[in-house]
């Protein structure tokens, strides 16, 4: 009699784990499909779907530069040296017209030249020095770059200031937003449709526009920064609106 109240007394208790266990994987199951359920979006109209553009640009705050730093010698060990030295020269004279550390990546160097008389192989060993600049030695940086031996301008970017490009991309942004309702609002009303819902917005940016420097120009007295191109953004978004 014991041994038969305890065996069902088991078997009532494997039931009842048994029956929370089926509610509780349901529960999972049905609560991980809920979400995807929800957050679809249907257009009980017509889809229409814009890829919208803005640019804009804001005042200059302060540059970008970037030089180009090459030597050639017989061997690698003669080209790095000579490189040595003219990056010392570079970072010497350039350091009091830059805003803030400058950058310098680590050297590399590769052979050229076939190796013939009128083309003897050289070894060439190259890097570069970037950095920011103010108004101030805009023109003083690029006049000394072009007297450095072995260095090259490879350009200038205009940089906005954090709160001026902030500001821009939030003017971006909205008149982004009302060129798309707009044309949105042109075709439901071309369609006879009085309703425009948006579903859904998907966001890109651009980045700024470099300054470019063609030989001819470096033969200008003086370089204006107020003659550089402004820092230009760009914003692409893409709309999706239901028409009915």
């Amino acid at each position: 009699m014991t041994v038969a109240l305890i065996r069902l007394i088991a078997r009532s208790d494997q039931q009842s784990r048994l029956s929370f266990l089926i509610p509780v994987f349901v529960g999972v199951a049905l609560g991980s499909a809920s979400p995807a359920l929800a957050s679809a979006q249907v257009c009980q109209g017509t889809l229409l779907q814009l890829q919208v553009q803005e640019r804009g640009s804001s005042a200059t705050d302060r540059f970008r530069f970037s030089l180009r730093l090459q030597a050639e010698a017989p061997s690698k060990a003669a080209a790095m040296a000579l490189l040595n030295q003219r990056l010392d020269r570079a970072r010497q004279d350039l350091k009091p017209f830059a805003l803030g550390a400058l950058n310098i990546p680590a050297p590399r160097s590769y052979s050229h030249g076939g190796g013939s008389s009128s083309s003897p192989k050289l070894e060439r060993a190259t890097t570069s020095l970037s950095g920011d600049v103010g108004h101030s030695n805009y023109d003083a940086l690029i006049q000394l770059a072009g007297r450095l031996p072995g260095v090259r301008l490879q350009g200038i970017t205009s940089l906005a200031s954090n709160s001026g490009g902030e500001a821009l991309d939030d003017q971006l942004l909205k008149r982004a937003l009302k060129q798309g309702r707009r044309r949105a609002n042109v075709t439901a009303s071309a369609l006879g449709l009085g309703r425009v819902d948006l579903l859904r917005i998907n966001q890109g940016g651009g980045g700024v526009r470099p300054v470019a420097y063609a030989e001819a120009r470096m033969s200008k007295p003086a370089f204006r920064p107020d003659e550089a191109p402004k820092p230009t953004r760009s914003l692409s978004l893409g709309l999706d609106y239901c028409l009915r």
